[in-house]
């Protein structure tokens, strides 16, 4: 996966191009989508996934597509949960 766009905006005084940049309907759509993504990340590492034990580049991408099938299923669930109440 390549990123074309770096969303994190620049540390201390910019320039009015790069206020501009940054304030753009496009950067400011990614930057909320790496929120999501930061955001996902971390709900993986509370419930226990921060630490791949396989080995190997094969080991690593199942643990972490069955790493996501766990958070889409805990996600169905507390979305069930919500309908039920």
């Amino acid at each position: 996966m390549r990123l074309d766009l770096s969303v994190l905006p620049q540390k201390g005084r910019r320039t009015a191009e790069e206020e501009a940049f940054e304030s753009s309907e496009g950067f400011v759509t990614a930057r909320c989508q790496h929120a999501a993504v930061e955001s996902a990340i971390n709900a993986l590492e509370i419930h226990g996934l921060d630490r791949c034990p396989d080995q190997g580049i094969d080991g690593f991408k199942r643990y972490v597509a069955l790493a996501v099938v766990a958070r889409n299923i805990q996600q169905l669930g507390a979305h069930l949960k919500k309908k039920k109440s």
